[in-house]
């Protein structure tokens, strides 16, 4: 676990630095300098772009994990080539279709919000920029190479965004500037990244590359499993896409485009649950394609147990420290965004759920048996759909976010049983269940609990007592051999 534990936090830190922008993004700076249609429309055009992204990307970042280290160093370079031209695979034709069939296309997302109209380009945009970015990224972890890939992926469009809304505080841009430096960032920032992984390994033997796609003996070795997979993937990618962003294109559909904005910020909140998972899962897939390729299921199956109970313990102090502020934290923003209180409950508890997982994603998609979370995740998709349909016109934001719960929890839960079934393993320790125990312990003791003191001044005191009351008790009880060591660290330390 060296190699994960030391990239692991750095990445968390890396991917807290983001969220933490991204905070005063989504709760101060644009509740307060953005009106809520606008805000609405931004979190349209990205959650839009992002269903799109992995059709785009072709399921290039994840064959390219999967496979690299099966080849050796002159044909992964031919193979980190044809990683590069398969995306284009479908951005030249979406291009094109977009273009002549654009009126089309704008109608239906305008439907409910007519400002979506003149703003298809964009989604387009910063759908490939996105797609390309994550191809680039993929080429330097498989480097085993992750910190800066997750800088750029978690703080540098934030950071760039918080300027953007900074300005036009000042009004020194309009909304219209504004939009149109919003997809310069995600262009500028797949440049950046494929600046930084060709420093890492510059690409060669390009006309070699060229002159295999007309012919087929010169193309890399398994390459029609390659393309089996990547197409597979494709739908992997849609299917994790659409459960995160399906909701608040719906609402886009059904509802008035504030409701997005409303949504957004209490999908923020709850998303902060699942930041260790992020910043695990950037060493961790590369290091299970690589156990899978060698077969080392024992090595695998010790890193599946640590790295669920490392992310429940995380992932449940995070959740008992959003859920029982919940209440002061709305108290600090404008009246109208308070609608998504329960949104923030029942996605943090799915995204609670998620961080169980430990390796278990890695573990699917890289292994031979990716076909069956393929085909479950498009029929759950399919039930998102539904339950979307169902649940909005009737319950609003509220009703997208039980869409979401219900869809994601039965995702997990069938990957648990596949891994299980497969592999014959599984997540959970004794840890686990005392983990449980204790989640649900101090739920019930700080939940229902406030001071009568300024909210912000509420958030920090309950924290404080909340989050040492937590550790404390993890610690004694010795629940994480990892999260007790890296405690252990902070004291010798000081």
């Amino acid at each position: 676990m060296g190699i994960v534990i030391k990239q692991s936090f750095n990445n968390l830190l890396t991917t807290y630095l983001g969220f933490a922008i991204g905070a005063l993004n989504t709760l101060y700076l644009y509740i307060n300098f953005m009106s809520e249609t606008y805000y609405g429309l931004v979190s349209f055009i990205v959650s839009t772009a992002m269903i799109l992204m992995p059709f785009m990307a072709f399921g290039v970042q994840n064959t390219l994990v999967k496979f690299y280290s099966s080849y050796s160093d002159s044909e992964q370079s031919v193979f980190l080539n044809w990683m590069l031209l398969l995306p284009l695979v479908v951005a030249i034709p979406g291009t094109f279709i977009c273009f002549f069939f654009y009126e089309q296309i704008a109608s239906f997302l305008a439907t409910k919000n007519a400002i979506v109209y003149e703003y298809v380009w964009y989604i387009l945009i910063i759908s490939i920029s996105s797609a390309y970015f994550e191809a680039f990224f993929a080429w330097s972890k498989v480097q085993f190479k992750t910190i800066f890939g997750n800088f750029m992926k978690e703080v540098f469009h934030r950071l760039a965004i918080t300027v953007l809304l900074v300005l036009l505080a000042f009004n020194s841009i309009t909304i219209d500037t504004f939009l149109i430096f919003l997809v310069f960032v995600y262009v500028s920032r797949m440049l950046i990244m494929c600046l930084y992984s060709f420093s890492l390994k510059r690409p060669k033997y390009i006309r070699h590359t060229l002159r295999s796609i007309s012919n087929p003996n010169k193309r890399p070795q398994g390459f029609t499993s390659i393309v089996k997979y990547t197409m597979l993937i494709i739908i992997a990618g849609s299917v994790a896409s659409l459960l995160l962003d399906l909701d608040k294109f719906m609402l886009g559909l059904f509802e008035n485009i504030e409701n997005v904005a409303f949504y957004s910020v209490a999908i923020y909140i709850a998303t902060v649950i699942a930041v260790p998972a992020r910043a695990m899962h950037q060493i961790t897939y590369p290091m299970v394609a690589q156990m899978l390729n060698e077969k080392r299921y024992d090595d695998m199956r010790k890193l599946y147990h640590k790295s669920s109970l490392t992310l429940f313990v995380i992932a449940s102090l995070l959740f008992l420290l959003i859920t029982c502020n919940l209440a002061s934290l709305y108290d600090m923003v404008t009246a109208s965004y308070r609608s998504g209180l329960y949104v923030v409950l029942f996605i943090g508890a799915a995204k609670l759920l998620d961080n169980c997982l430990g390796i278990n994603n890695a573990i699917l998609y890289n292994s031979d048996y990716y076909r069956i979370i393929l085909v479950l995740g498009v029929v759950l998709v399919v039930i998102a759909i539904v339950l979307n349909t169902i649940f909005i016109p009737i319950y609003g934001i509220n009703g997208a976010a039980i869409a979401t719960f219900v869809a994601s929890v039965l995702y997990t839960l069938c990957k648990i049983v596949i891994v299980y079934k497969k592999f014959e393993m599984q997540p959970f320790t004794k840890g686990s269940f005392k983990t449980l125990l204790l989640l649900i312990a101090f739920f019930c003791g700080f939940y229902f609990w406030d001071f009568s003191f300024y909210p912000f001044v509420n958030i920090v005191v309950k924290s404080v007592l909340l989050g040492i009351g937590y550790l404390l008790a993890i610690y004694f009880l010795k629940v994480s051999e990892d999260v007790t060591g890296a405690i252990d660290g902070v004291l010798r330390k000081k």
